[in-house]
C-alpha cells in the first residue's frame, strides 16, 4: 500500500517553491502593516509634529536683500566679543523705517505696533542653536571664507546655509519647540568630518575642524 505524500515537493524531487494559500495570506497582515507603518511615519506623522506660525511682521529677505542691496550682516551682526547677535533689532530697522516709506498694509502695521510704541519686534528663527551644541559664527568666519566657498562674497556665503531667494513658512516642533529648520548634524558634518580639506596654514583656526564629540557639545 502506497503511502500518500503530503509534502509540497512532487515525488521527482526537484525543489520547487511551496506557498500555499494559507501561508501567503498569513504574511499579509505583516506586509500591510509595514506598508501603513511606513506611509504614517514618513508622510503623515511629521505634520501632525509640527505646527506652523507667522512672522509678527511680514517680512521678505527677497525684498529687503536683493532689492534693496543691503548685505546680512546690516541687520544681523556680530558683537564686540565676536559672538553671533542673530536678531536683528529695532535700531536696524528703524535706520530705514522711522517713518512710513510705501502705502503696503504690512509696513503701517509694522510701524503702528513697534514704531510707534518703541516696541522690539519679536522675531521667530528658523535657525536656532540647539540646547546642547555650541556653535560659534566667530570661529567658522575664516579669515578668507573665499577659499572653501568657492568665490562666494558675503552675501552669498550666509547664503550658503540661510536661503535668501525664498523665505520659508516656519514650523515648529511640538515637542522640542524648535524650529524645523534647525541646524543638524549632518549639516556640520559636511565638514567636520573631512577635516583635512580646511587644514591651511592661511586661513584662521583651520587646525581646529576636528571631528571631536567635545568640539561641538559642551
Amino acid at each position: 500500500m502506497e503511502g500518500k505524500n503530503n509534502s509540497c515537493t512532487p515525488s521527482n524531487n526537484k525543489k520547487e517553491p511551496c506557498c500555499t494559500a494559507s501561508k501567503c495570506c498569513g504574511q499579509a497582515p505583516i506586509i500591510v502593516g509595514f506598508v501603513v507603518a511606513l506611509v504614517f511615519g514618513w508622510f503623515i506623522f511629521p505634520g501632525l509634529l509640527f505646527s506652523q506660525k507667522e512672522q509678527p511682521v511680514e517680512f521678505t529677505h527677497k525684498t529687503h536683500v536683493e532689492g534693496q542691496g543691503l548685505e546680512c550682516s546690516s541687520c544681523h551682526a556680530f558683537r564686540e566679543d565676536g559672538s553671533f547677535a542673530g536678531k536683528p533689532t529695532q535700531a536696524n530697522c528703524e535706520s530705514c523705517h522711522s517713518s512710513l516709506m510705501g502705502e503696503s498694509e504690512a509696513e503701517r502695521n509694522y510701524f503702528q505696533n513697534f514704531v510707534e510704541k518703541g516696541k522690539e519686534v519679536p522675531w521667530i528663527f528658523h535657525q536656532t542653536q540647539p540646547d546642547n551644541v555650541f556653535f560659534s559664527h566667530a570661529a567658522h568666519k575664516l579669515e578668507n571664507c573665499v577659499r572653501c566657498h568657492r568665490q562666494m562674497d558675503e552675501k552669498e556665503l550666509c547664503s550658503t546655509c540661510h536661503p535668501i531667494g525664498k523665505d520659508l513658512p516656519y514650523k515648529q516642533n511640538k515637542l522640542t519647540g524648535y524650529s524645523a529648520q534647525t541646524m543638524k548634524m549632518w549639516q556640520c558634518e559636511e565638514c567636520h568630518a573631512r577635516p583635512a580639506h580646511l587644514r591651511d596654514s592661511k586661513i584662521k583656526n583651520s587646525a581646529r575642524a576636528n571631528n571631536a564629540c567635545f568640539t561641538c557639545h559642551k
